[in-house]
């Protein structure tokens, strides 16, 4: 069966979800979730999303130079929702939806307290690519919440983390298996 090109990336599912906080040179801030998101180096720590480019996000990074990389959990699905509605420029999408703002360590852009961990980044470049522009950010500083470490190992099922199918829909990791 031939695949039709509109939706192709629903194929390349499950993809995690990340919320990306931001703020303006007003100090307001905004936060929008995003599935197009990968490691692209371990050494420098760079980490790149794809943004269509009437984003507030955007728009903010290019103002301010840095953004959060917040990873929620499926408790915060709801309000992760909320946060992809379109609302004026100006209005704080993490206040609106009820999250929590935290002083990050080492950049402007708050991060949200109910998210598991957090990478701090400061802009390297963006790149116009089709209809979205390719945003690369160095992480200067990165947190996650002490009970999902047991004895230097990351627990992944225990974070919960969400996965992006499609529009509304969302999985999550029930289970590891190795090779």
């Amino acid at each position: 069966m031939d695949l039709s090109l509109d939706h192709w990336y629903h194929i390349l599912a499950p993809r995690p979800v990340v919320l990306i906080s931001t703020v303006n040179s007003n100090g307001v801030s905004n936060a929008a979730p995003f599935s197009f998101i990968m490691p692209v180096s371990s050494d420098p720590p760079l980490i790149a999303f794809a943004s269509a480019p009437q984003r507030h996000t955007l728009r903010n990074i290019s103002e301010v130079k840095d953004f959060v990389v917040n990873l929620p959990g499926y408790e915060v699905l709801k309000e992760l929702w909320k946060c992809a509605e379109d609302i004026p420029y100006g209005v704080s999408e993490i206040k609106r939806a009820g999250l929590t703002e935290k002083r990050a360590d080492k950049v402007r852009s708050p991060k949200i307290g109910e998210c598991f961990a957090h990478f701090e980044c400061k802009l390297v470049s963006t790149y116009p690519l089709g209809d979205h522009v390719l945003v690369v950010g160095k992480i200067i500083a990165a947190d996650i919440r002490d009970d999902l470490i047991d004895r230097g190992e990351y627990q992944i099922i225990k974070s919960n983390p969400l996965m992006h199918i499609r529009e509304k829909e969302f999985g999550l990791l029930g289970r590891i298996v190795e090779v």
